[in-house]
């Protein structure tokens, strides 16, 4: 797998365990092992909403599917897909903000909602992380020359650390997350 390729995928590995975590936090205040901590839910969703969305994201649009784009007409409709659902990212983020905020204020009536929410988030992140990695990368590694690679991969050799940004700009973040999550979530306190 090219270098680019395993950046990509690790990137997506520490978006799954987020995504993971998150799952993990609200089935455990469905099934009542854990409370609702609005500042963890708070901070794992601006996670989701800085990494991928400001930061892995443009870089797939900017580097991996252009070149793909120019080499691979095969490619055409898996990246427009893709990048439709990265310009839906904004909405779809700010709808599990708005369900998050809905259930602070509402209490346990409005978890519903928000569950659902977080569901469907992440149902539809995992198709797209599964569709670059199972119908993206084969085509890029199949049409993609030397110098396209070498530009994607300069890219995406910036996103340095995949858990905590590009310059550790979200150390601080991801820090916060595992400290406020609980076991097996994170290092934090009991639900």
């Amino acid at each position: 797998m090219k270098k680019a390729l395993r950046i990509i995928h690790e990137e997506h590995r520490a978006l799954a365990a987020m995504l993971g975590g998150l799952r993990q936090l609200v089935e455990g205040i469905e099934k009542g092992r854990m409370k609702a901590d609005f500042g963890l839910i708070g901070a794992m969703i601006e996670y989701i909403d800085k990494l991928p969305e400001k930061v892995h994201h443009p870089k797939e649009n900017d580097y991996l599917f252009a070149r793909l784009r120019t080499r691979c007409a095969e490619a055409l409709p898996v990246i427009e897909r893709l990048e439709a659902d990265h310009r839906r990212g904004e909405a779809r983020i700010r709808a599990l903000e708005a369900a998050a905020d809905v259930f602070r204020q509402g209490g346990e009536i409005a978890f519903p909602a928000f569950h659902a929410e977080v569901l469907r988030y992440i149902e539809e992140e995992w198709k797209h992380m599964n569709a670059e990695e199972h119908e993206i990368f084969p085509l890029a590694e199949k049409h993609l020359q030397d110098e396209d690679w070498a530009a994607i991969e300069a890219a995406f050799v910036a996103n340095d650390n995949p858990w905590e940004g590009a310059a550790g700009e979200y150390a601080q973040l991801f820090s916060k997350i595992v400290n406020l999550a609980p076991p097996p979530i994170g290092l934090g306190p009991g639900g």
